[in-house]
Formats: C-alpha cells, sequence, structure tokens
C-alpha cells in the first residue's frame, strides 16, 4: 500500500470530495523519508539559491527507498508535492531525486536533468538492483 488513508479521507474520496491539504498531509504522515528528503533539497535550492538541488546518497533501507520510489512513481503525489512546495521533481535511478524552481529559467537545466543522456551517464554497477 503506498499511503496509510485515513477512514475520514477514504469517505471523502468515495464521495467525490478530496481537499488537497489532506492528501499532502496523507502523503507527509505516510512516506516520512520521501516527505523529508525532498523537503530538505527544498531548503536547500532555496538558500543556496542554485539552479536546483539534488540527493545522490542512497536510502538508508529498503523501507525508505520504498517510500521515495512510491512518491515519484505516482502522478498523484509528485504533482500533489510539486504544487504544495513550489518545485518541478526530476528523479534518476532509485534516488537520485532534485528539485528544480518552477519558471522557464530552469527549463534548460530541468531538460538536461531528465534527458536520455542524463539517465545513461548516471547508471552504476552498485545501483542496477536498485
Amino acid at each position: 500500500m503506498s499511503l496509510d488513508v485515513s477512514p475520514a479521507l477514504l469517505e471523502k474520496a468515495e464521495r467525490g470530495e478530496v481537499d488537497e491539504r489532506e492528501f499532502v498531509d496523507c502523503v507527509r504522515t505516510s512516506l516520512p523519508y520521501a516527505w523529508d528528503l525532498i523537503s530538505s533539497l527544498v531548503v536547500q535550492q532555496q538558500v543556496d539559491g542554485s539552479e536546483f538541488a539534488d540527493n545522490q546518497v542512497p536510502p538508508p533501507s529498503e523501507q525508505a527507498r520504498g517510500q521515495l520510489l512510491r512518491a515519484m512513481a505516482s502522478n498523484a503525489i509528485k504533482g500533489a508535492l510539486e504544487r504544495h512546495f513550489g518545485v518541478r521533481l526530476a528523479f534518476q535511478n532509485c534516488h537520485r531525486v532534485a528539485v528544480f524552481p518552477p519558471g522557464p529559467e530552469s527549463d534548460a537545466r530541468y531538460e538536461k536533468f531528465t534527458s536520455i543522456r542524463a539517465q545513461v551517464l548516471n547508471q552504476s554497477a552498485e545501483l542496477r538492483d536498485c
């Protein structure tokens, strides 16, 4: 299961009413490793004022890796996180998450990070089975 959905949130979804703030809170509590990693990258990018911030350290456990994969593999979760934090998220391999500021000024760097070439260059034998 990707998220620990409360009965109240499930009931709202069944009625067709889901508040994005409640969904984001569900993501925060269900996927704490992914939330903390993305939060820290957002702060790092803002403080540094850099074009982007990314994580190159593998998760500390398979549980943490699973949280990150679930967050990045779901369009709904990824989109809600992007809107909540005001960033664009990108993902390579099994743990390299990057945050980019929204807007055309970061388009070139985002496209370079998400390119086929960048994905191929980011491969390594130790990440083969991640």
